[in-house]
């Protein structure tokens, strides 16, 4: 997926002028705090080692396609759940626990980037990080670096893709209108947007297919 850096309260590109922080003001004290919060400066890194920290941070730029500031801090946010072991509450039979879980596979990432290339995952350039991840998520179940493929893959998207869209920046380039406590919604239903909604400018655009769907 290929896309424009996130641009602030504009909507990305496809919702003009939308900005899920413009109705903050219909939200209760509780949920206003917990969503403005995340806009707040990030959290200090406390789980990730350094070299963790960098390919951590290399690989979920490539998985959201964030190769420009404003940047939502997901490598903080996921920092943060895995320094409180916040994790799912579930994982699969063949997997470690989610931290450890993390620790071995961003390992295997630069032993993999070593391994192809002579340099660490953060060092290499953005053609061959996508290409190293695309082997992972190519495999599916078969293994790599002596771990599922498929798991890892599953890993680091659902908690890369829990942080991304957690951020109010993040729905705005969605249209995603926000929280809708107390003031719910008047017209629930397919394509009946709310008065303070944007239409979505390129309805039947694809992005994955924008690029052969190589950097999803």
């Amino acid at each position: 997926m290929s896309r424009l850096p996130l641009d602030r309260g504009a909507g990305g590109g496809r919702y003009p002028g939308f900005s899920t922080l413009a109705q903050s003001g219909h939200w209760d004290r509780a949920t206003a705090g917990v969503v403005l919060g995340r806009l707040a400066r990030p959290a200090d890194i406390r789980f990730f080692t350094p070299a963790e920290e960098a390919t951590a941070r290399a690989l979920f730029d490539q998985l959201l396609d964030q190769h420009a500031e404003p940047r939502v801090p997901v490598v903080n946010f996921v920092d943060a759940r895995l320094a409180e072991n916040q994790t799912d509450g579930w994982r699969f039979e063949d997997m470690p626990e989610d931290g450890q879980a993390w620790r071995t596979s961003l390992s295997a990432l630069d032993r993999a980037a070593e391994e192809a290339f002579n340099q660490t995952f953060a060092s290499c350039n953005d053609d061959r990080q996508a290409d190293l991840l695309r082997t992972v998520r190519d495999l599916g179940a078969s293994s790599w670096q002596g771990l599922p493929a498929g798991r890892v893959w599953g890993l680091w998207t659902r908690y890369a893709c829990t942080a991304f869209y957690s951020h109010p920046w993040a729905w705005d380039e969605i249209g995603f209108g926000g929280p809708a406590y107390p003031r719910g919604y008047k017209n629930v239903g397919l394509n009946r947007l709310e008065p303070f909604e944007v239409a979505d400018t390129r309805p039947t655009e694809d992005p994955v297919a924008l690029d052969g769907g190589t950097r999803r």
